[in-house]
């Protein structure tokens, strides 16, 4: 009835359909970047109302706005539905707001026209969209833990951040040859107005629907099957993973871990929801979501003169950079990547305040944020993950997963929308803030985080005991 031995396909496939909810978030997040210039065109042409700047940083941020909304209900959509079925909730909304924002005056307002009730339902698409990022950006990292080895654990949860950047990769490459499809006509600023911001958003309703799809053939994962009393269901898939006679320890540490289906929030102490809110807060803080959203426009203003190409070869860096923490965070550990990788980004974000007060090469702030960048991709990026998905007991994973990536999305938010009119006012000031928070960031891992290397969730539940108040 159960496996003998674990099967490295059955693991890898499962893993596989996940990561593409980590190519969602990506893409949806992404695709405002090229779309945002043509979408401001197309609103500034409206007559019942003024499409201002604000109108413009709210409407390119909207998303954000869904994806807090998302990341408070994945906890109590995680703990009713299960991790799979919010999975597949979230590959819907994907895929409606792909198609809503394509099409926003779908049965109620005259195509082409931009009105004030348009830009209305366009944002209420985005909104939708967001709210399935949160979902995915809660549930993808959760479910990947939840299924795979301790051994392998950080490795795979680190594949879902490779996915993300990948999928900005992808939508940047897409938005490029959008563009570059009417490179030659006349009329392509019209056609980017109308029609290019519109096909930009369509791209992504391909890998949604194929999400939707696949995550319904997965199977649930083993810790939720255990805290809803599946046990037989939950030791099938242990077995199909790992082989029968370490699937019946796992369940055996998982049970213990679980004697009751859900505790208060607080039960293993302040501290480890404190730390784990805390990881969120400084992977938005340090910046990088106003270099990923504001890319082709940073590079404008450096005197990037093909500003799209470049950001997509920072693009190319990222997701290689992303290659070396999947790679490496088994062997050298979580924080050590982290530390590191704060250093790093404060060198990037400190050289490039530095250009702005002294006259240096071109290339040396280009650089600077190129390395700024990378180094967020082998450290904050995915490292910030795999800590949310290990760090919390399995009792209280769901909630305080929900609260920990709902900071996240609110300090994203915030971030990004105060990033414009801060870069505006002194590029300086932005960027030396930045390079004094990564390391403050810094410290506060080496003080507060422990090593996650090794240790099963159950491990970590036995860690937090102690502080149980």
């Amino acid at each position: 009835m159960y496996r003998q031995k674990g099967n490295p396909a059955y693991l890898f496939s499962i893993v596989l359909v996940a990561v593409i909810g980590g190519l969602l978030f990506g893409y949806d997040t992404a695709v405002i970047s090229g779309a945002e210039k043509g979408l401001q065109a197309f609103f500034k042409g409206a007559s019942d109302f003024s499409y201002t700047d604000g109108l413009h940083g709210f409407t390119s941020s909207s998303a954000l706005i869904g994806c807090i909304i998302g990341a408070f209900i994945s906890g109590i959509l995680a703990s009713t539905l299960g991790r799979k079925k919010t999975l597949f909730v979230a590959g819907v909304l994907f895929l409606l707001s792909a198609l809503g924002s394509y099409f926003p005056e779908f049965l109620f307002f005259q195509k082409g026209v931009p009105t004030k009730g348009l830009l209305i339902a366009f944002n209420l698409y985005r909104i939708l969209g967001g709210v399935g990022v949160g979902l995915a950006s809660a549930l993808c990292p959760m479910y990947i833990a939840e299924v795979a080895p301790a051994s392998k654990k950080g490795k795979l949860v680190s594949w879902n951040q490779f996915a993300i950047i990948f999928g900005q990769l992808v939508v940047y490459f897409v938005n490029y040859l959008i563009i570059r499809s009417h490179a030659n006509d006349p009329a392509v600023v019209e056609w980017t107005n109308q029609i290019g911001w519109r096909v930009m958003f369509l791209s992504e309703a391909v890998p949604a629907a194929m999400f939707a799809l696949l995550i319904l053939a997965v199977p649930e994962t083993p810790r939720y099957l255990v805290l809803n009393y599946r046990d037989e269901e939950a030791l099938t898939v242990l077995s199909n993973i790992n082989g029968e006679e370490k699937a019946r320890e796992i369940l055996n540490e998982i049970k213990e871990t679980a004697v009751e289906k859900k505790e208060n929030l607080l039960s293993y102490g302040l501290i480890v929801v404190f730390i784990g809110c805390m990881l969120s807060v400084f992977q938005q803080i340090i910046g990088i979501n106003a270099v990923l959203y504001f890319a082709p426009r940073i590079f404008e203003s450096m005197g990037v003169s093909n500003n799209m190409l470049f950001t997509v070869i920072m693009g190319v860096i990222n997701i290689s950079f992303t290659l070396v923490a999947v790679f490496t965070v088994e062997k050298i550990g979580r924080k050590p990547l982290l530390i590191t990788g704060s250093l790093g980004m404060a060198l990037g974000a400190l050289g490039v305040a530095l250009s702005n007060v002294v006259t240096l090469p071109a290339f040396v702030p280009v650089i600077s944020i190129m390395l700024y960048s990378a180094c967020f991709m082998f450290s904050w990026g995915p490292i910030c993950w795999v800590y949310i998905a290990e760090l919390f007991p399995n009792t209280i994973r769901s909630e305080a997963t929900a609260i920990a990536v709902a900071f996240q999305w609110i300090f994203n938010f915030i971030v990004s929308s105060t990033f414009v009119p801060m870069y505006n006012w002194s590029h300086f000031f932005a960027y030396a803030l930045y390079g004094v928070i990564c390391l403050i960031a810094a410290l506060f891992v080496w003080k507060l985080v422990p090593e996650t290397k090794g240790k099963s969730l159950e491990d970590m539940t036995g860690f937090w005991r102690k502080f149980t108040i």
